[in-house]
């Protein structure tokens, strides 16, 4: 365990991007690094490594630091193959450092509550709820990936309004303003051109993803059809929070709701209406947006870590 001050380096990997923190021992950050993102099932387990490898060489620069301890936030840790590839990787690039490799989810959570009791609800490329209760145990909805799952996230809200413009231009479903904002967004003039630019172009959950800020739009103007895309999306992801603070026992405890993902920050009627709602799930409760980067919650696993102080929670059965 260091006793003289020391350094840490706290990495969130999402499936956008990753940003890399380098703190002292007292969290004070010194320096950050971004990239793209290091999603292993959609990069691969070589880019991933390239990725990480690259915003800690930058973050760290030139300025001879050793960290005492790295902590890396990446989806899929929880599961046993990604977990095993992705703790090769930073044993890999992280030299002589105590690792700590976790779910994202943590991490951000860590960011918003510290680490007491509390449950976050992230809504970026992919959707999660995940929470810890005063016995450090732990529990999650959600986080299933995009063709499984990941209801209330940007790909989800992006996906759905593709398939409203379609399903207008066919007569099919109700005429929405959602097709003069996606055909802006996407530089086409008619929707039949969608093909071409979905199928051809081999668009990525992130892409997809963008056009969420034309229902945020649409919604704005007062479009039926996209007030009912985020109406489903926020009634999806307070079901996955209300399964973790039921199956956590924490509906009459008082703690934190943390949202957190850029969804939040592109939709920001999701925000207000979970912010809203999100009381009727645990009385006791607050809101709050996160407004600081989850890396930092990797910074505070990380210097938990160099002193011995790690508490990870274990997932309930």
């Amino acid at each position: 365990m260091p006793l003289a001050p020391f350094h840490v380096v706290g990495i969130d990997a999402g499936g956008t991007k990753t940003v890399c923190l380098v703190a002292d021992h007292e969290g004070t950050v010194l320096s950050e690094a971004r990239a793209g993102g290091a999603n292993l099932q959609a990069a691969g387990e070589l880019e991933v490594e390239k990725v990480l490898h690259r915003v800690m060489d930058e973050a760290i620069g030139p300025r001879g630091i050793v960290p005492a301890a790295i902590c890396l936030g990446i989806a899929g840790v929880d599961r046993a193959d990604d977990g095993v590839v992705i703790r090769g990787i930073m044993r890999r690039i992280g030299a002589s450092a105590r690792v700590l490799v976790t779910n994202d989810a943590l991490v951000a959570l860590v960011a918003g509550a510290g680490h007491g009791p509390g449950v976050v609800i992230i809504a970026g490329t992919g959707s999660i709820a995940y929470g810890r209760n005063r016995h450090d145990e732990a529990a999650r909805a959600g986080g299933w990936g995009y063709v499984l799952g990941d209801e209330g996230s940007g790909y989800w809200i992006g996906r759905l309004a593709l398939r409203a413009v379609v399903r207008a231009a066919d007569r099919r479903g109700r005429a929405t303003a959602l097709t003069p904002l996606v055909l802006r967004h996407f530089q086409l003039d008619r929707p039949e051109q969608l093909v071409h630019e979905v199928y051809h172009r081999n668009l990525r959950p992130p892409a997809i993803a963008a056009v969420a800020r034309c229902v945020q739009e649409a919604h704005d103007a007062g479009d039926v059809v996209a007030n009912e895309i985020l109406l489903q999306g926020s009634r999806e992801l307070l079901a996955c929070a209300n399964s973790v603070v039921t199956r956590l026992g924490m509906r009459e405890e008082p703690f934190p709701f943390v949202l957190a993902g850029g969804m939040f920050r592109a939709v920001p009627w999701l925000a207000m209406e979970l912010t809203r709602r999100l009381p009727d799930v645990a009385p006791a409760s607050a809101v709050r947006v996160l407004d600081r980067e989850p890396a930092y919650g990797a910074v505070l696993l990380a210097i938990a870590e160099a002193r011995g102080e790690t508490r990870v929670p274990a997932y309930l059965t």
